[in-house]
């Protein structure tokens, strides 16, 4: 009796969780099909159901325009974004809570008050401000305000790694000859790799998925991200929705590649830094 109970409630909580995981996964299978219609079965004949002409031309109308260069602006902002803001937050977080002088909990303070600041409020000073030095409409445009964004984050993040960190290993690699930069190198940064791929995924989902400095701060086609690329396709008269569909259906494969191939990295690195942070 009581093992008849327990497959019950078993097959019950499997019947929920499986409910759940599908109302998760609906909408992006509503998308995939959204992307394979045209606007009549889109709006009017068939909104729900399967199409009833399975239309791929949609995705390859979408590469053929300037879509692949939309999708290689993105790949290249998001990957520089996390490789340098990855590096100065780094070095700025070590030589906060690993070196002794005299303002460190001042710069501290100073970086993290960066997380406070709302990208609303930073739009109007940051146009006013790339404009002035002339670099508004470029790669430099966007590289800049990503970098600063993410640092304030990242440094949150590797300061409370680092704190962990017993001092006697650096102590003990000094006296065997290592210098500063060996042992930040050699040691530090072999140690921090869970928090560096902490960073290295918000970091990610922040820069793929931005779309007001990448609207507001460049104007030309050949620096343009693919979430505004994709809003370019909405025409002034009429708008072919299958196409921002396959569009939209692209921007959104690389975050569920990262998760189906680095779930397990994702899952421990998010962890890890719950736990040092």
């Amino acid at each position: 009796m009581r093992r008849n109970k327990i497959k019950k409630s078993a097959v019950a909580l499997h019947t929920l969780l499986f409910g759940v995981a599908l109302i998760q996964l609906y909408p992006l299978i509503w998308m995939i099909l959204f992307s394979l219609k045209d606007n009549t079965e889109n709006f009017y004949t068939n909104i729900m159901g399967l199409p009833q002409i399975w239309r791929w031309e949609n995705y390859i109308n979408a590469f053929s325009g300037d879509l692949s260069m939309y999708f290689l602006n993105s790949v290249f902002y998001t990957a520089a974004t996390i490789i340098v803001s990855g590096i100065l937050s780094a070095m700025a977080a070590y030589a906060i809570t690993r070196m002794k002088w005299k303002f460190n909990n001042f710069t501290l303070a100073l970086f993290l008050l960066g997380i406070m600041v709302p990208i609303h409020a930073a739009l109007l000073p940051l146009y006013i401000v790339l404009d002035k030095i002339g670099i508004m409409d470029s790669y430099w445009a966007l590289l800049i305000p990503y970098i600063a964004f993410a640092i304030p984050m990242n440094i949150f993040i590797l300061t409370g790694f680092l704190r962990s960190i017993p001092r006697e290993l650096e102590e003990a690699a000094f006296i065997d000859g290592c210098g500063i930069y060996m042992m930040f190198f050699r040691i530090i940064l072999p140690i921090i790799k869970p928090a560096l791929a902490t960073i290295s995924i918000f970091t990610f989902l922040g820069t793929w998925n931005e779309l007001m400095f990448a609207n507001t701060f460049v104007n030309s086609s050949q620096y343009r991200t693919l979430t505004v690329g994709i809003m370019s396709f909405a025409g002034q008269y009429s708008t072919d929705w299958g196409l921002i569909g396959a569009g939209m259906v692209i921007a959104t494969l690389p975050t569920i590649l990262i998760y189906f191939l680095l779930s397990k990295q994702v899952q421990d690195s998010l962890t890890a830094g719950a736990v040092k942070g």
